[in-house]
């Protein structure tokens, strides 16, 4: 099974939206977050629905239902073996077109400079 690493995307200010995404969410959503994360990566590119799905542009969603509420953490890959999560929101229907947008500029931003949109504890 391919091994996947997983990388916090961070603005250039070094803050992470993952992160603080996640510090908001109520602690049982926050660990079935964790726990889909860990299979993202065990899995990788071969993580599929209803775990997983890709939405446009290379943006893929990682999904995690609890309760009624649909959570999803928009991520893409960098290379083969490397995931970015860029960030996570919360859905009605769909993900709403302006988070895809967001993702996808992120992941421009680190494909410009992947070291300086890394986060770094």
């Amino acid at each position: 099974m391919p091994r996947t690493l997983v990388l916090l995307y961070a603005e250039a200010d070094q803050t992470c939206p993952i992160l603080e995404w996640l510090d908001g969410l109520p602690a049982k959503a926050r660990s079935k977050c964790v726990v889909r994360l860990e299979r993202l990566a065990e899995l990788g590119h071969e993580l599929r629905r209803p775990e997983a799905d890709l939405l446009r542009d290379d943006i893929h969603e990682l999904r995690i239902g609890l309760q009624g509420i649909h959570y999803r953490i928009l991520y893409f890959f960098h290379g083969r073996d490397v995931a970015v999560l860029s960030h996570g929101v919360i859905k009605e229907s769909a993900v709403p077109p302006r988070e895809i947008d967001l993702a996808v500029r992120r992941k421009a931003a680190f494909m410009a400079d992947p070291d300086g949109h890394t986060y770094k504890e």
